[in-house]
């Protein structure tokens, strides 16, 4: 990857298009939110990979993710509170779970921060 400097962040190209990234909103996307979006896409394909190997018959899957951030030490992210809303038919809790947790340990973005970010996944079945 290389990433090179404009007037306010930097930019880099990947196969599917540019990437704008800065500190500041207006002109990329902020180095915390790739990081969470990093760990909530990973964590949610990986669980959907193994929901559709164990044939579990899923709709679709929501993640919503809170942040805490600890503005005493640059601001640095403490703990990412990950939520699973999903949809299917005939779920059944612990399976999903199991999914979860099996998920979890098979996530490269969850495993890269475990010891320095505290991850906590939830979930619930929606209609």
């Amino acid at each position: 990857m290389e990433f090179k400097m404009k007037e306010v962040g930097f930019t880099t190209n990947f196969e599917y298009g540019e990437l704008h990234v800065a500190g500041d909103e207006k002109y990329g996307f902020r180095p915390f939110q790739l990081m969470v979006s990093a760990i909530a896409v990973c964590s949610g394909g990986v669980l959907r990979k193994i929901l559709q190997k164990k044939r579990i018959d899923i709709e679709d899957i929501t993640i919503q993710a809170d942040v805490e951030r600890n503005e005493e030490k640059a601001n640095r992210i403490e703990k990412i509170h990950l939520h699973y809303l999903i949809k299917g038919n005939n779920l059944d809790k612990t399976q999903i779970h199991k999914s979860i947790e099996l998920a979890r340990k098979n996530c490269p973005m969850v495993q890269s921060v475990e010891g320095s970010i505290i991850i906590v996944e939830t979930f619930e079945l929606v209609q």
